[in-house]
């Protein structure tokens, strides 16, 4: 017979909690498996919450997609828009082109200084800064046709000038008849005086007419005479640089007064016999830096 033991000598039997710990053990791992269930639904693409994680993301590549349509069709307006300017500026070239070649031949000019057939030239070093053109063709074209335009501005303008000073200093030169009708009564040098019969110089041309006839300036100048001055009559003289001046004598009555600019073609006075002269008539002078040349030569012009 096996003897009991004492109460005092009695141990807890570890036997007793073994299910319990199964149990515990079990919920566990049935808590794992439904977490890693969740989370391959989740992040695997598979169950409801996979299929919503992946129709947003359709959704959002779709948006992007509609966004960069939207940039790349921008980006394309902008484009035509800049193709459409440079066109337009290079049919301006064309023009200035034109222009440029048909003022180069009226005015008779060397080519070899204006050409507009050729393209400008251009250079210099290269630059460091800057990191490039966003769309170099377009970049290249534009700044092409802007030198080009800056190029032919310059000639044009230098051609202005040149055209400006000749036809300039072909106004202020004497050209053309002094009258609007009438003729050649007496010309320039060696005659005999009509009013003592001596042989005399005579510093002019003399052109016959009506009474009341306009007399014209030849060329564009400044009125620095206008009046009374003896055998001339009423007189008018003009000047009109480089070193010309025009008398217009004896006439009846003066249209213009000392200080006045006139044109060429302007009426300056009425034709008359005023002073030492025979006859209603026009004594027309040119004088050059202050010695009388003969007035014919400007007269046919």
């Amino acid at each position: 017979m096996t003897p009991r033991p004492s109460a005092g000598s009695q141990k807890v039997q570890p036997l007793r909690f073994r299910p319990l710990l199964i149990s515990i053990s079990g919920l566990a791992l049935l808590g794992l498996l439904a977490g890693a269930f969740v989370a391959g639904t989740r992040y695997g693409g598979t169950g409801p919450l996979g299929e919503f994680t992946v129709a947003r993301w359709t959704e959002d590549l779709a948006l992007q997609r509609a966004t960069l349509d939207k940039t790349r069709a921008t980006v394309e307006d902008q484009v035509a828009a800049l193709a459409t300017r440079v066109g337009r500026m290079q049919a301006q070239l064309i023009r200035l082109d034109a222009l440029g070649r048909q003022l180069t031949e009226v005015a008779k000019l060397d080519r070899g200084e204006f050409n507009f057939d050729r393209p400008p030239a251009v250079g210099g070093p290269r630059s460091e800064t800057g990191s490039g053109p966003v769309v170099p063709a377009l970049d290249e074209m534009l700044d092409s046709v802007g030198a080009a335009i800056d190029d032919r501005g310059r000639q044009l303008a230098a051609l202005q000038n040149l055209i400006l000073t000749r036809e300039l200093a072909r106004q202020i030169v004497p050209g053309g008849r002094p009258v609007e009708s009438g003729y050649i009564s007496s010309l320039y040098g060696q005659r005999t005086d009509p009013f003592d019969g001596r042989n005399a110089f005579h510093q002019g041309v003399d052109f016959a007419g009506t009474a009341g006839t306009r007399v014209l300036a030849v060329a564009d100048g400044i009125v620095s005479h206008a009046g009374l001055d003896g055998g001339y009559g009423r007189l008018v003289e003009i000047t009109h640089g480089n070193g010309y001046v025009t008398r217009y004598a004896h006439n009846a009555k003066l249209l213009v007064e000392a200080g006045q600019t006139v044109k060429r073609g302007d009426p300056i006075a009425l034709m008359g016999s005023t002073g030492r002269s025979t006859g209603p008539h026009l004594h027309f002078e040119v004088l050059r830096d202050g010695k009388p040349v003969n007035p014919l030569s400007f007269v046919r012009r």
